[in-house]
């Protein structure tokens, strides 16, 4: 059974005008196999419609050009030349005019072209938003192998390819990006007064993770691994919004920070609030975004310091003289303390723990202990001022641990740049993805891309 497809064009009549054959397609057997479109029938198809449609739109376009549009006389064509423009469906060989300019107007150059003019980026709108989305869910790799098995693109489309074009949609993005700045308050409290009502507070939670440096032959000194900041800001209504930075290589962190929650209606008389590890890197990049902000510290974090010491003292065998042989019950007081925000008796009683732990001939693994504890002192003592009263917290309702976050750590660096990835990143490189995995993520990739190309809007409308 053959069978032909044919695209035809019409005149303004709505006459046939130009019947082109795009494909042939013979049927000898009929089997599962052969029922209906095979997939490379369909790419067939998809590249010949391509070929056929490109063509007829670049020469009613190069057409119109011929006419000088101040005085409407017609100008005289240079030459012609060959443009490579990479479509969804295929790469295309274009004929492209350069054109004299018309003498009624002065011109800075003799020639012009208009068709190069209009296709400066050599690469089609929608396949550079099909290469980064699934760049950013998978390997490089493995998008263009994706791409290549189910679109009939150009055989060339590499890795190398995919993670160019990712990085410079990346690179976009930060150009949009406005000065950092070191305080984002900048509305006077009488101005603030008189904002509408906020809606209901925010949640952000802020934590970090690392990912495997590439190996540098110039400083073999340089670190092999290097830390991610991201997090996760969370609306009453159950909608969120992550980001994710290389804090060594990012220069605008706060300002990434204070775009994503405005992104999500954040007023200056809006509660934030703010859970982190405690860490310094998080802690500064928090500050001075929100008046109404409070800055807690997860309570995630003190437990797992805990939990760990707890373990620790299990297999610790003390003398018969030794002050608390019970440590367990010693630290669960702590925790007791840290868990009603009382920072004082809590410091104390680690004081008290410390001092119990120190003689001249401690063993190895009370060493170990007292080592966990002098550091979990100085963990408390820093962070201060952010432990609140978890337990009225709790009991209200309201968000004390950053459990949520942990699940975005995950989500956003482990899956695509640690787990079962056998790869190293460069700062700049692995910034650059986190831009476009969280656009992607977030679920605004797409809605970023139309408003770059306007056309992509109408079309999807």
């Amino acid at each position: 059974m053959p069978l032909k497809v044919q695209i035809v064009f019409e005149n303004d009549a709505g006459e046939p005008a130009v019947v082109q054959e795009v494909a042939q397609i013979e049927r000898d057997v009929f089997s599962p196999a052969t029922l209906g479109l095979t997939l490379e029938d369909a790419k067939g198809i998809l590249r010949g419609l391509q070929r056929h449609l490109v063509t007829q739109q670049i020469e009613d376009y190069q057409q119109q050009q011929l006419t000088c549009p101040d005085c409407q006389q017609p100008r005289r064509i240079k030459d012609r030349r060959k443009l490579v423009y990479r479509s969804l469906f295929g790469k295309l060989q274009l004929q492209c005019d350069r054109l004299f300019h018309c003498d009624c107007q002065p011109q800075e150059k003799k020639s012009l072209s208009p068709l190069s003019d209009l296709l400066a980026e050599r690469t089609a709108p929608e396949l550079l938003y099909v290469e980064t989305k699934f760049a950013a869910l998978m390997s490089f790799e493995q998008s263009a192998q994706l791409l290549a098995e189910v679109l009939p693109v150009d055989e060339q489309l590499n890795a190398a390819t995919v993670r160019n074009h990712t990085q410079q949609m990346a690179e976009r993005l930060e150009a949009e990006l406005g000065e950092e700045r070191f305080m984002y308050i900048d509305s006077c409290e009488w101005d603030i007064a008189a904002l509408p009502q906020p809606d209901m507070p925010l949640t952000m939670g802020i934590d970090g993770g690392y990912v495997r440096a590439i190996k540098s032959q110039s400083d073999p000194k340089q670190p092999h691994h290097f830390e991610i900041i991201t997090g996760k800001s969370i609306a009453d209504d159950g909608s969120s919004k992550c980001f994710g930075l290389v804090n060594s290589y990012d220069q605008k962190p706060k300002r990434r920070v204070f775009e994503m929650l405005q992104s999500q209606g954040m007023q200056m008389n809006q509660q934030v609030t703010f859970l982190s590890d405690g860490g310094d890197t998080v802690r500064e990049l928090q500050l001075y975004l929100n008046p109404q902000a409070e800055h807690l510290l997860d309570w995630f974090h003190i437990t797992m310091r805990i939990t760990v010491m707890t373990q620790i003292a299990k297999g610790v065998t003390f003398p018969d003289d030794w002050p608390d042989k019970d440590i367990g019950l010693t630290l669960e007081s702590i925790k007791w303390y840290l868990w009603h925000g009382n920072v004082f008796r809590a410091l104390q009683a680690i004081d008290w723990l410390a001092d119990s732990l120190y003689t001249e001939d401690t063993p190895s693994k009370h060493g170990k202990l007292f080592k966990k504890v002098e550091e979990f002192k100085t963990y408390i003592s820093n962070n201060q001022p952010f432990i609140t009263n978890y337990g009225e917290r709790y009991r209200n309702g309201e968000r004390i641990a950053t459990g949520f976050v942990e699940s975005t750590v995950n989500q956003v660096i482990s899956k695509r740049m640690v787990k079962r990835q056998q790869m190293r990143w460069s700062q700049k490189g692995a910034h650059l993805l986190l831009q476009v995995r969280t656009k992607v993520l977030d679920g605004d990739w797409r809605e970023t891309f139309e408003r770059w190309y306007s056309e992509l809007a109408a079309q999807a409308a």
